[in-house]
């Protein structure tokens, strides 16, 4: 294979494997078929990732076309890195997904061969959001990975699917309108839609009226897909009524990729003297990520249904993301990345474990938890490592994010920072010690049917991803050395 042309085949592969699906028509086939692409598309993301942290960064020209008149695709340590944890998450979850979408309770049956399609979409949009130098492209991958999420969501078994995937759309589509808003009047000003040539003339503008309405309708819209509170009502119920192999990947992917814009735009496009100075979007990150744990949190404990709980919990792990940016300095923007890394594991095998318990018991309310531990020990000590995670216990990735985070609060002297992400963590140990108490403390439901482990075929991927939270919260001189030169580069005011 030429590694000239692997940063276009990151976004190609899976691009027109798409509708090759629907030719396949053949469930195991189309698994299997999907199942390759998505480990091909995490192969090129390593040595796309290896590269760039060896060489520098990559760009290629669609059709020969220089830039700024032609389409770039560019990579460099942010991206790539990014890449490398949406590829892996979207490997390790359609490992489970043959089995997870045999259950009829879960999702609409018969729809096989169009969830395959709709998630390879989903995936291509994604990468091709991460890989892009242009802004307008940026867009149009955002949409298609948009539009197949709202085919996903509405796969589930449940009606109120249909529902969620519909209050997602409309959400969606104000946020696409803010974000192309915002990239309409950026072109209109400057000329040019490319985002290394954006950045160098921004500076000379950045005074100017529409320069600082561009940059707001941006960053809301990208904030609502972000899901940050309180923009963040479309996330419970498509998290809580799609089938759970897509609530793992959507969890794990959609908001990472959202956040990865926002640092692009923020500290790239318009520079951080334009976002911090100019703008009071320092303040305002800091208001919302502070409200967005405590609230979200709060909400999160008086759940009964786990997937709506771990839905408000990610609201909450968003608001420590906003946090982290608008600290502004190197310390944060580090401890920001870092956690969307971690994150991505946490929720990723909280996800998992949470289908193989609907898998087996066809609910996952606590009602459904109640005496699970003993019936299905693997899976639910699974998500009791998953849950330490999340509340940040040593030796877990959890740990090693907050420790930053708080480090970067305490260099600022933002106490009151520092007391809210302590007070976010132990709000977690109350709703993820809720499930514990059902599973292991309280007999099992008279009328439930007793229950055996779940398939190899899904243990295989949870317990890879909750060792992944272990052996990151351990040994973390990838996560931390990647992160860490990231966002000392992009304060420095050059490409990752």
């Amino acid at each position: 294979m030429n590694s000239v042309h692997l940063p276009i085949l990151q976004v190609l592969v899976p691009l027109l494997a798409a509708p090759l699906c629907l030719l396949i028509n053949h469930k195991k086939l189309n698994w299997i078929f999907t199942l390759l692409v998505s480990g091909f598309s995490f192969f090129v993301a390593v040595q796309l990732l290896m590269t760039v942290s060896n060489s520098g960064p990559l760009s290629y020209h669609l059709g020969g076309w220089l830039p700024p008149y032609g389409i770039e695709i560019h990579i460099d340590q942010l991206n790539a890195f990014v890449a490398m944890i949406i590829t892996a998450i979207s490997t390790l979850v359609l490992l489970s997904a043959y089995t997870s979408l045999e259950d009829k309770n879960d999702i609409t049956q018969g729809v096989n061969t169009y969830f395959y399609v709709a998630y390879l979409l989903c995936f291509a949009g994604l990468l091709g959001i991460l890989v892009t130098g242009d802004a307008f492209n940026l867009f149009v991958f955002l949409e298609i990975s948009s539009l197949a999420s709202y085919v996903l969501i509405a796969l589930g078994k449940d009606k109120r699917a249909l529902w969620a995937s519909f209050q997602y759309l409309v959400m969606g589509t104000i946020g696409a309108t803010f974000i192309l808003i915002g990239i309409g009047l950026l072109y209109m000003k400057t000329g040019t839609l490319n985002m290394a040539d954006l950045a160098a003339r921004l500076p000379e503008m950045a005074d100017t009226r529409t320069v600082f309405v561009a940059f707001c309708f941006f960053i809301v819209g990208v904030c609502l897909k972000m899901a940050v509170f309180p923009l963040h009502m479309w996330l419970p119920n498509a998290y809580a009524f799609a089938p759970t192999v897509v609530t793992a990947f959507l969890a794990a992917s959609a908001t990472k990729v959202a956040l990865y814009v926002v640092v692009r735009f923020v500290f790239v496009v318009f520079g951080v003297e334009f976002s911090f100075t100019i703008v009071p979007l320092q303040a305002v990150f800091v208001t919302l990520g502070a409200l967005g744990v405590i609230v979200a949190s709060l909400v999160a404990i008086n759940q009964k249904n786990i997937k709506r709980m771990l839905a408000y919990s990610s609201v909450a792990q968003i608001g420590y993301m906003v946090l982290g940016l608008s600290i502004g300095t190197a310390t944060g923007l580090m401890a920001s990345l870092l956690h969307l890394f971690n994150h991505a594991l946490m929720k990723g095998a909280l996800f998992l474990a949470l289908g193989a318990i609907f898998y087996r018991v066809g609910g996952v309310s606590l009602k459904h938890l109640q005496g699970i531990g003993k019936e299905m020990p693997l899976t639910m000590a699974a998500f009791v490592i998953g849950g330490l995670s999340i509340i940040g216990m040593p030796l877990t990735v959890g740990f090693v994010s907050k420790w930053y985070l708080l480090q970067a609060a305490l260099e600022q002297s933002w106490y009151m920072v520092s007391l809210i992400i302590l007070l976010g963590s132990l709000l977690s140990v109350i709703y993820i010690w809720k499930v514990v108490e059902a599973a292991y403390f309280k007999p099992a439901l008279a009328d439930r049917k007793p229950v055996t482990e779940a398939p190899l075929s899904l243990l295989i991927p949870i317990w890879i991803l909750v060792l992944a939270n272990l052996y990151f919260g351990i040994d973390t001189n990838l996560s931390v050395t990647t992160t860490e030169q990231v966002a000392q580069q992009l304060l420095q005011g050059g490409k990752p």
